[in-house]
């Protein structure tokens, strides 16, 4: 490759913009559950540090709040809609086809094919007993799976030293994904300050762990499919969700109908 063939070569690299759309002031990839599987997969057989987010209606407005979360949100590599409002969104504004791409079942589907790959895998965050159940459960659905490690943090922020073991701990197991499961924004936060340390693919899946546990269930699948599952979550728990679904789905509303009107306008 020549000189010339190089610069057009790193042009081209630094001016690709993944196709998606902004939701909110955020962008979200504009992805089918295939591509993004596969995305993630070639970037963890590279041993690449990237990081993804699963983005719910819940990050959006935290996103529209603090310019340092909407930062991280912007610079992940991935961006996935999760919550079907999201999805919704992204197929009003140009993507028809739009899935939602959810934190449980993209761990689920993902750790499938690992097992079949022989794929590693490590779990990061929740706690010992959570840990516990969901690796037995896993390893139940999926005899073949790898997971190369487990770690709980404490409540606290680690310190320097520990910091830098669990890094160590993690690239030296081998893993090519990292899951990781400390709340929205806590673990998109994580993820983007061990981008470049950690060699492998953090997604933060949310309350996944929870879910493939068991320690809390699920709402129906029809619930799921007609965006409904926050309503079956808010029943769950109402006195620690009452604030975060009944608030940031009214702010939801109202952006999403602002941005559609403006969104209407211009293709006047």
């Amino acid at each position: 490759m020549t000189e010339k063939d190089m610069n057009t070569h790193n042009h081209t690299i630094h001016n690709y913009q993944p196709q998606g759309t902004r939701v909110l002031g955020s962008f979200i990839n504009a992805c089918s559950w295939r591509s993004a599987i596969n995305t993630i997969h070639r970037w963890g057989a590279a041993r690449e540090s990237r990081y993804v987010c699963i983005c719910n209606v819940h990050s959006l407005i935290t996103a529209r709040k603090d310019e340092k979360f909407r930062k991280i949100l912007d610079e992940a590599d991935m961006a996935t809609p999760d919550g079907m409002p999201v999805a919704w969104m992204m197929r009003k504004l140009g993507f028809p086809l739009q899935e939602r791409i959810n934190g449980p079942d993209l761990m689920w589907k993902y750790c499938a094919q690992a097992a079949q790959r022989n794929e590693p895998v490590y779990l990061y965050g929740n706690t010992p007993k959570t840990l516990a159940s969901l690796t037995a459960r896993l390893h139940m659905a999926f005899p073949n799976l790898q997971i190369a490690g487990t770690f709980s943090p404490p409540f606290r922020a680690l310190t320097e030293r520990e910091d830098a073991n669990i890094v160590s701990e993690i690239n030296a197991s081998g893993a090519r994904v990292v899951f990781v499961s400390l709340g929205c924004p806590k673990q998109e936060m994580w993820m983007a300050e061990h981008r470049g340390r950690i060699k492998a693919v953090m997604i933060g899946v949310g309350a996944a762990f929870d879910y493939h546990a068991g320690t809390i269930q699920r709402a129906p699948l029809w619930m799921q499919q007609r965006g409904l599952e926050w309503l079956y979550r808010l029943c769950s728990e109402p006195r620690r969700l009452w604030k975060r679904y009944l608030v940031t789905n009214t702010q939801f509303v109202f952006g999403a109908i602002g941005q559609l009107v403006r969104h209407h306008i211009r293709r006047l």
